[in-house]
């Protein structure tokens, strides 16, 4: 691409381009938080990407979709071809490969990128997921929102930025992840209703998961050296380091070890 082009970002080191434009990313999920993650990696200049999501665009997504309109609502677009055409409007060159589907039904080309952004739903996804990424040393970047009501207290908007890195604190590590909440995931699964969801946090945790992504390929910060664990008030408009990480200590992750990479065999 023409270095014109990507010059105000040129401050993220000599070689950060042809980095970024080499790396290969895995999206899963490209609804409210996947769609802006898909935007903002194509205006900095990404060109190869895996993505997954087998739903396609309903009228309801329109408040959070980056990049879908009225025609795809009533036509029923794929989402996958709403961030293809994102992508090639601004990366026409750009290598795609879009899977209509969930990728725990192919995760074959998901194994092979440089780093995965997980934009799903529910802690049991999150598990999965992280599992993969673990056994392909992976980095994996975790984004996701949700809004809780008690009583008559108003709205509580919260969310989270997660990067788990191979070796280091996982989600079951970091508290996130934890038997009794997947317990009663499972226990309530098919019968949790839609989600409120609205554009604008979507955006800060994109926006967020993507600096994370740029600082871990260029190190432009050279501070980028540990465990992420970001909070997100809503209400307050605070995106912070979750508390739980000043008790975390420096540990090695033991329930993805190193050794245990690959394909799993059966014996």
């Amino acid at each position: 691409m023409s270095n014109g082009r990507f010059s105000r970002q040129s401050f993220l080191g000599d070689k950060s381009q042809d980095i970024i434009e080499s790396t290969l990313v895995g999206l899963t999920g490209l609804g409210g938080g996947g769609s802006h993650i898909v935007q903002q990696l194509a205006h900095v200049g990404f060109l190869n990407y895996r993505i997954y999501d087998p739903d396609v665009v309903e009228d309801s997504n329109l408040n959070r979709l980056v990049g879908a309109n009225n025609k795809d609502a009533a036509e029923g677009s794929p989402k996958i071809e709403v961030a293809k055409r994102i992508i090639k409007g601004l990366c026409p060159h750009a290598s795609i490969e879009s899977y209509a589907q969930r990728w725990q039904d192919n995760p074959e080309p998901l194994r092979g990128c440089d780093m995965i952004f997980g934009c799903v739903d529910s802690f049991i996804e999150r598990r999965e997921l992280e599992a993969c990424a673990r056994r392909y040393l992976i980095p994996l970047i975790d984004i996701g929102m949700d809004i809780h009501v008690v009583g008559d207290e108003p709205p509580r908007m919260g969310g989270q930025v997660i990067l788990s890195m191979p070796d280091s604190p996982c989600m079951f590590c970091l508290g996130f992840l934890n038997e009794v909440t997947l317990a009663r995931e499972g226990e309530r699964y098919g019968d949790a209703g839609a989600r409120p969801q609205v554009i604008w946090p979507n955006g800060v945790l994109a926006s967020t998961a993507v600096g994370i992504a740029i600082d871990l390929l260029t190190d432009w910060t050279r501070s980028l050296r540990g465990v992420v664990y970001l909070e997100y008030d809503g209400n307050m408009g605070i995106l912070m380091p979750h508390v739980r990480l000043q008790y975390l200590g420096e540990r090695k992750c033991p329930h993805y070890p190193l050794g245990q990479v690959g394909d799993p065999v059966l014996l």
